[in-house]
């Protein structure tokens, strides 16, 4: 734990530009999320969509920006620049916003959806490649970490200025999703100002044909280790979506569904930084496996829970859980892959996920829609049970040297 420490209290080492893009992300989930904790309200209770639809759309959402990643991942390989790509996905997710408050039906918050999720797909694996070239490799999972957290406090604030808004405005979603707008505008004005590219003498040589089959072949057995690991655990863990709905069904008043996030992201924004500074001295593998105990309990706790309080200590779990894996599991790809690389290998990294939240949201969907919430959240329990026994060796999952 004193290891751990240190690597914390090293804060001042991390770069100016990682600093500047979790404040980014910062705003751009503020803006998101204050659109996200109500939209699955706002389909279900004002449109008229049925719970299989909010899962397909959700599933389908962030499949896109999985598949996006890719492409987007390997382009700044070939090109040897991220910064500019990721601003591409940041201004492109900010132009969504709009079409939330205007659309007139379920079809128009589809596109919308999808327009912000492709540019989330264009932004992620560059921004990720990126923190990784600036960071130095003994501080890797501190600074995904940081970035994660700074991310989960957007997406804190994003929800409690939602539950202010809506009570302010007489719960009218679509004035709230109107100042939702601001925040992903200034997210963009602080890329384009504040980051910065390493210096050229320090970057890799660019890859000419990153998705060649050449190139693949240099992703090893490892980096592949680290992706199968995340696509079981995340057939494991549906969309977010199912949480606020979970929460409304059991009594919590709409104008307070958005405290869902809040609580889980309270959990997942104080466990992130410190769980990447100790798999930084303790290794990943124990911190990953370590994440999906409380994933188990928090299943159970949305499955059984007859009230308003067990469900919200489940979303709390579901979130220390996000916070012990997921910046983790970042740190682990940029530890396996080649760096010239690392676009493409976390972009390919979150197809796999992605695809794999698809295929989790549609079946909690369908679920939902037989048995109910108890029958989908168990399910969730028997999934993360299995994926733990199935998880591979830890010698697979070692560094690249």
């Amino acid at each position: 734990m004193a290891e751990t420490s240190r690597s914390l209290l090293r804060w001042r080492e991390i770069p100016g530009s990682v600093w500047a893009l979790g404040l980014v992300s910062l705003f751009m989930d503020s803006s998101s999320e204050m659109i996200h904790a109500l939209l699955p309200l706002y389909l279900v209770s004002v449109l008229g969509a049925s719970t299989l639809t909010v899962g397909i759309i959700e599933g389908i959402a962030e499949a896109t920006a999985s598949i996006t990643k890719v492409f987007s991942g390997a382009l700044s390989d070939y090109l040897g620049n991220r910064k500019w790509l990721a601003a591409a996905g940041y201004g492109l997710a900010a132009l969504s916003k709009p079409i939330f408050p205007l659309a007139p039906d379920i079809g128009w918050l589809a596109v919308a959806r999808f327009i912000d999720r492709v540019g989330k797909g264009i932004r992620g694996a560059p921004r990720d490649a990126l923190v990784a070239d600036l960071t130095p490799a003994d501080l890797r999972g501190t600074a995904f970490g940081l970035r994660q957290s700074l991310d989960t406090i957007g997406a804190v604030l994003g929800p409690l200025l939602a539950i202010l808004f809506m009570a302010a405005l007489a719960d009218n979603f679509r004035q709230v999703f109107w100042i939702a707008v601001i925040p992903a505008f200034i997210s963009v004005a602080i890329i384009i100002g504040s980051v910065r590219e390493p210096e050229r003498s320090a970057r890799p040589r660019p890859v000419r044909a990153p998705l060649a089959r050449a190139e693949l072949a240099r992703l090893d057995a490892g980096y592949w280790t680290a992706v199968g690991v995340a696509a079981i655990f995340t057939l494991a863990r549906f969309s977010e979506a199912f949480l606020i709905l979970r929460a409304q069904s059991v009594g919590l008043d709409v104008a307070f569904a958005p405290a869902v996030l809040v609580v889980m992201n309270v959990t997942y924004t104080f466990s992130s930084w410190p769980a990447g500074a100790l798999s930084d001295t303790l290794g990943r593998y124990g911190v990953i496996v370590a994440g999906f105990a409380p994933l188990i309990l928090a299943d159970l706790l949305l499955a059984l829970g007859n009230g308003v309080a067990p469900v919200m200590l489940g979303v709390a779990l579901w979130g220390l859980h996000m916070g012990l894996t997921q910046g983790t599991l970042s740190a682990l790809v940029a530890d396996t892959v080649p760096e010239n690389l690392r676009g493409t290998g976390f972009g390919v990294f979150n197809l796999v996920s992605g695809l794999a939240m698809l295929v989790a949201s549609v079946i909690a969907g369908a679920l939902w829609e037989m048995i109910g919430p108890d029958g989908t959240f168990l399910a969730g329990a028997a999934f993360t049970a299995i994926a733990l026994a199935a998880l591979p060796h830890r010698r697979r999952l070692r560094p690249r040297r």
